[in-house]
């Protein structure tokens, strides 16, 4: 199974500090809208998203159909696949976003620890 593009969301307390942080640490930013208090970053393959306000916790994500510089891959797994894939291995989704055949949608799953982790397809 290919779970797509690794990323780490953060979810931080004051968008425009952590971006001068990040910055600071060489990440550039790549994507997202900072008046709706999201971004991307990139520093060569390693991506981090910051989030405001949008969800509690950091979430490991993995981005199904894109590579990690989010261009879209010719084939990859489709989500509804990987769900169906994670049920067959006794790993439940927490949540489901679409019940559509095909398309965007997400699941995410929490590890033994804890950790959340968000499946997340675009296209």
């Amino acid at each position: 199974m290919r779970l797509g593009a690794f990323s780490i969301s953060l979810s931080v307390k004051d968008i425009q500090k952590s971006w001068d942080f990040y910055e600071k640490l060489g990440f550039r930013v790549t994507g997202g809208d900072i008046s709706q208090n999201w971004l991307i970053l990139m520093s060569g393959d390693t991506v981090i998203g910051l989030f405001q306000g949008m969800f509690d916790g950091n979430l490991l994500t993995f981005n199904p159909g894109w590579d990690q510089h989010a261009n879209n891959l010719e084939e990859f797994d489709d989500i509804r696949v990987l769900k169906q894939w994670l049920e067959e291995q006794g790993l439940a989704p927490i949540t489901m976003d679409s019940e559509n055949p095909t398309g965007p949608a997400s699941f995410s799953i929490r590890d033994p620890d804890g950790n959340v982790i968000l499946v997340d397809q675009q296209r």
